[in-house]
């Protein structure tokens, strides 16, 4: 089962390597909309997460929540976010 602590940590995590991902330099060449589609994907699946919770489906919000910082992790790992944080990414 996925408390409400749980689901709350695990937003706070996934929202502050969103910022870090966000401020961060991109690390390949790519052209400019791969990143911001990233970023859009994770923005919607953090927002879908919350609208899961609010309405009181904690598993699911769960579950987008992880989709999020998969996506965040992702990014780290093939350089659209030049992050060094191994607590917040799958990274270093």
């Amino acid at each position: 089962m996925v408390s409400n602590e749980k689901f709350s940590k695990y937003l706070e995590v996934t929202q502050k390597a969103l910022t870090k991902a966000k401020t961060s330099p991109e690390n390949l060449n790519l052209n400019e909309k791969t990143r911001e589609e990233f970023v859009m994907m994770v923005e919607n699946y953090i927002s879908d997460a919350i609208h899961f919770k609010q309405n009181g489906e904690l598993v699911n919000a769960f579950a987008a929540l992880n989709y999020a910082h998969g996506w965040l992790d992702a990014g780290a790992r093939i350089g659209i976010f030049d992050v060094h944080d191994s607590e917040l990414f799958a990274v270093d």
